[in-house]
């Protein structure tokens, strides 16, 4: 199209979740409570590991900066969602879109390689305990953390070069509560199947890819300890099961959205609400309560804040 013959698009506006105004408010409280929970359970996980020193070790280290990034992703989207929900003012700037989708893009990939290190760092636990504080040395958990933010940076990067200079001139309505690739590239006016095939190539695959590498990595360590030990099978898969459900639940909406070839039904904006709202609240809640370590650290932080009080 001829960039004379159009206006540029300036904002865009969410079609949100529902347009019935009791599904609205039941939204609106839904969200608001969702969102306070994911707070309060993901700063009671990072506090706890930072001010107990019984849990100063690659593990907690690595949940803790988990829980800091699942905060993060959440914070992305779910408070823009509670104001629209509030207000029915469901506008977003074009550099406002741009930079909510380079920053779920950086805690997405920095998500999945941390995953993979708490995956890495079981492995080593389970499977070469001997050689466990050699390993997974402070050294080692400082660059695997650099390393997770430094991918997803890249991936980021990576998916917006292609897409930030697209041209808008027609429809700007996303049908969504946030700005998500698909459905944004959709909305440009140009051709956009090989872009859509680039998207899916970066992130659809990357997703699948790194989702089976954490299965089979977790099928390899159990099937090493089953070899070692009938008891030792019980308790690995007991450890293990914390991190296998924790990955599903943060893997399988993206794999939907990215992969399903009808991007487009309802379904997907629900998925997202798992992805932003439920997977923050159950990560700390599957941690903690299958974590005998983190329920005492938990109960003696509780006892040890209201003497820290009254001494200040």
């Amino acid at each position: 199209m001829n960039e004379a013959n159009y206006s540029e698009v300036s904002e865009f506006i969410f079609l949100g979740l529902s347009i019935y105004r009791p599904t609205q408010c039941f939204l609106f409280v839904f969200s608001t409570i969702s969102y306070a929970t994911i707070f309060l359970g993901n700063f009671s996980v990072m506090l706890t590991v930072v001010l107990d020193p019984h849990l100063h070790s690659p593990m907690y280290f690595l949940l803790a900066n988990l829980s800091f990034v699942d905060f993060c992703f959440s914070t992305s989207t779910v408070p823009k969602l509670i104001s629209d929900l509030y207000s029915s003012h469901n506008t977003i700037s074009f550099q406002g879109c741009i930079f909510q989708m380079f920053v779920l893009h950086v805690l997405g990939g920095c998500e999945m390689v941390l995953l993979v290190a708490m995956a890495s760092d079981r492995y080593v636990a389970i499977c070469k305990p001997l050689h466990y504080l050699t390993i997974m040395s402070p050294r080692m958990c400082l660059l695997l953390l650099i390393g997770a933010w430094v991918i997803g940076l890249i991936h980021s990067v990576a998916q917006l070069a292609f897409v930030v200079h697209l041209p808008f001139c027609g429809s700007n309505e996303i049908d969504s509560f946030y700005c998500d690739l698909p459905r944004f590239i959709k909305l440009a006016c140009t051709d956009t199947y090989r872009m859509e095939f680039l998207v899916t190539a970066d992130s659809g695959l990357i997703s699948v890819t790194t989702f089976f590498l954490l299965i089979v990595s977790y099928i390899f360590i159990l099937f090493t300890v089953w070899k070692q030990s009938l008891g030792s099978l019980s308790k690995a898969l007991s450890t293990l099961s914390a991190h296998i459900s924790v990955v599903v639940l943060f893997f399988g909406p993206c794999i939907f959205v990215y992969i399903w070839p009808f991007p487009n039904v309802p379904v997907d904006k629900f998925l997202a609400i798992l992805d932003f709202m439920i997977t923050p609240i159950l990560n700390p809640v599957i941690y903690t309560l299958r974590n005998k370590d983190m329920k005492v650290a938990m109960k003696r932080l509780s006892k040890q804040l209201p003497s820290m009080k009254r001494v200040s």
